[in-house]
């Protein structure tokens, strides 16, 4: 059975953020159930919503 990978469940931990350190703003995605399991953008560079649909 197929599962649709864009659904949510209360289970979920994957958060993102906008983070603004020395003066520049990143984008992070993390899952907050995992040690080291983050990654980043520099925000400018981060897809906007209607560009991910």
């Amino acid at each position: 059975m197929a599962t649709n990978p864009h659904a949510t469940t209360s289970g979920d931990t994957v958060v993102g953020s906008i983070d603004t350190a020395d003066s520049s703003e990143e984008y992070v995605i993390a899952d907050i159930s995992a040690d080291d399991a983050w990654l980043s953008m520099q925000a400018d560079d981060a897809p906007t919503l209607p560009a991910w649909r």
